[in-house]
């Protein structure tokens, strides 16, 4: 793709700009759908979706349909997924729904996912070689199709809405996005790349190169998206699958499920702080240099001190899948519908709820200021 063709593609942003960021967490990423249930319907259609693992799939479904087809396309994914466990029960948040979703879990693990990965007969053991591309426990080949099937790649590279997916180079180390405003081709193996957990998924070869989960690094795309953005007013609606507060454990299950939340949680308050950070060095270069004599005004250190963030104020509307009584650390495999159509359920809601709060909807940012909005931690649910 021609560069200078991607960049005019994009400028149509004007003095606004609105970014979807999405961060890894399997099966929990049906929550995501709920929310972008819930933006489309308030009229919300982002410039700009990032995404890290599922929520790369999410961010590819929602790029690469046109916007009267992405809840549809979302919802064609997620029911697809889970179409083998459609059993329902009736109870709440006892031992049976903990026990529901453990075996639910366990059928994942054993027989795959539809849509999604198979695992591999036989087992590969520990000292087995193989090609690279074959070292996991599952084959994600039908990911592929998945992904042919439901995203126009033709659409997310005309660049229309920006894209951008993160992974990690699996013999550097270093993290990369793949972002269709850069000259590269953006193909069904990026999304693959940036969801290729080990050891369940195998790497992902892009040029020459092996690629892993983006999460191995970062979890969330939000920096990436406030050290990239273009010089104006941003509304970001940031979706985390993992929160990273959480209760004090009471059982071993508790502990693995707690740390789990720890280790993928976004760090989303540390990734505003430095960005308000360097927005306040931006602030002071600028007094600074009114204050200069006009010989000085074009100092190269100067310059790099204006540069250091772009102009324009930041809200960052925070929505978080908090945990649930029944959850397990297996509830980023645990694929059955019941599970699905409640987080799908929860995501909506708790957009819906955050987009009406008044804190939201009478916000008044001052230039250059970044602020985060987390609303949705006292919606009642189940009536409590």
């Amino acid at each position: 793709m021609n560069a200078s063709k991607t960049a005019s593609a994009f400028d149509h942003l004007g003095d606004h700009q609105s970014v979807l960021v999405l961060q890894g967490g399997g099966a929990l990423g049906a929550y995501q759908a709920g929310v972008y249930e819930a933006l489309s319907e308030a009229g919300h259609a982002p410039d700009w979706v990032a995404g890290i693992s599922i929520g790369a799939i999410n961010a590819a479904i929602i790029a690469g349909n046109a916007p009267a087809e992405r809840v549809a396309r979302l919802r064609a994914f997620w029911q697809g997924v889970s179409q083998e466990l459609l059993y329902k029960l009736d109870c709440g948040n006892g031992f049976a729904r903990r026990a529901f979703n453990e075996a639910s879990s366990a059928w994942a693990a054993t027989f795959g996912v539809p849509g999604f990965f198979t695992p591999r007969v036989p087992t590969p053991l520990p000292e087995w070689p193989n090609e690279i591309g074959r070292l996991s426990f599952y084959d994600t080949a039908p990911l592929r199709q998945t992904l042919l099937e439901l995203v126009d790649f033709d659409r997310i590279n005309h660049g229309e809405t920006r894209f951008a997916v993160g992974a990690v180079n699996m013999m550097t180390g270093n993290f990369i996005y793949f972002d269709n405003r850069s000259e590269r081709r953006i193909g069904p193996e990026h999304v693959m790349a940036s969801g290729a957990l080990p050891p369940g998924f195998p790497p992902v070869e892009i040029d020459g190169e092996w690629y892993w989960d983006g999460g191995l690094v970062s979890n969330t795309p939000l920096q990436y998206v406030l050290d990239n953005r273009s010089p104006c007013e941003m509304t970001v609606f940031q979706v985390d699958l993992f929160p990273s507060r959480g209760a004090v454990p009471k059982t071993m299950a508790d502990i693995a499920q707690r740390e789990k939340d720890i280790r993928f949680s976004s760090r989303t308050r540390m990734n505003t702080d430095l960005s308000k950070q360097l927005q306040k060095m931006r602030a002071a270069a600028q007094r600074l240099a009114r204050k200069l004599p006009e010989e000085l005004r074009d100092d190269p250190d100067l310059a790099h001190l204006l540069g250091c963030r772009p102009a324009g104020a930041v809200a960052v509307m925070h929505l978080i899948n908090r945990p649930r009584g029944y959850e397990t650390m297996s509830k980023d495999y645990e694929f059955s519908r019941m599970t699905f159509t409640e987080h799908w359920e929860a995501g909506k809601a708790d957009a819906l709820w955050s987009l009406d709060k008044p804190d939201w909807t009478g916000r008044h940012l001052k230039p250059d200021e970044i602020m985060t909005f987390d609303l949705a931690a006292d919606r009642p649910v189940n009536g409590h």
